[in-house]
């Protein structure tokens, strides 16, 4: 068991609450015990797990036998050690050391029906966790982020995925201009959320490849998706409410799509 606040890989986990040492390492730190067993479920590339055990949590015998039969190292270490550690208020008792997966232009198949969802600029990341969480169940396995969009590996953007992260192939730092290039050279059709657009519904959206824009909470799709030739979409709001939160509104779109294909 480790006691020692001044023990190296205490120090070193703790220090992957930080992008910048999250991103010279290339790993990430999940947390909590339904997140850790689904990291193992969809085989993350998880290096170590680290737990509390004072409270005997009922959770861990599940785990630990997920862990052994995967050759994944555990070991234990006491709360005050964990806190120093963990990156939330009141620590679950469990988390693992993650491997990031780096994706490029190449792990990126297109064919009919696909759907590939570009995130733009998005601040929030609760908005961008459940965004993402929301995409895998909609079918969307593919999804761009362009620069300035909030950290894929953000605490607060993995536990508002619940998982689905790990399912998905996530493309980051990505140029709007390269996207709607590789769009136009694999035959996507472009669809943008703004409220000038078309209503989704009277939208006709053919079985054929798409791609689905989604700007920042604020301002909207940057400028060169603005200027772009593309078709832009929204969702009809009655009793003048202007905006949805973007979780929300994505979800609605995603699922128009869906609805109108009868893929699930």
């Amino acid at each position: 068991m480790i006691e020692s606040l001044q023990n190296e890989q205490v120090k070193y986990v703790a220090s992957l609450q930080r992008r910048k040492a999250r991103e010279e390492a290339q790993l990430f730190v999940i947390e909590g015990w339904r997140f850790v067993e689904e990291g193992v479920h969809r085989n993350a590339a998880i290096k170590k797990v680290f737990v509390c055990l004072e409270r005997n949590p009922i959770e861990w015998q599940t785990l630990r036998v997920m862990l052994k039969e995967r050759d994944i190292p555990f070991e234990e270490v006491d709360a005050r050690v964990f806190r120093k550690m963990s990156a939330t208020e009141e620590p679950q008792g469990v988390l693992a050391v993650v491997r990031q997966t780096t994706f490029s232009w190449s792990d990126i198949h297109i064919k009919q029906g696909t759907v590939v969802l570009i995130l733009d600029g998005l601040q929030d990341p609760g908005n961008l966790g459940t965004i993402l969480r929301t995409a895998l169940a909609a079918g969307v396995r593919q999804v761009f982020l362009t620069p300035g969009t909030v950290d894929l590996y953000n605490p607060k953007v993995l536990r508002s995925t619940m998982g689905a992260v790990f399912s998905l192939v996530v493309l980051t730092g990505q140029p709007p201009k390269e996207i709607l290039t590789f769009c136009q050279e694999r035959g996507l059709r472009v669809l943008m959320g703004d409220v000038q657009g078309a209503s989704i519904y009277e939208t006709k959206l053919a079985n054929e490849p798409l791609a689905l824009v989604v700007g920042n909470e604020g301002q909207g799709p940057s400028q060169s998706f603005r200027e772009a030739n593309i078709q832009r979409v929204t969702i009809p709001m009655a009793h003048e409410v202007e905006s949805l939160n973007a979780a929300m509104a994505t979800g609605i779109l995603l699922y128009e799509i869906v609805r109108q294909r009868g893929f699930l």
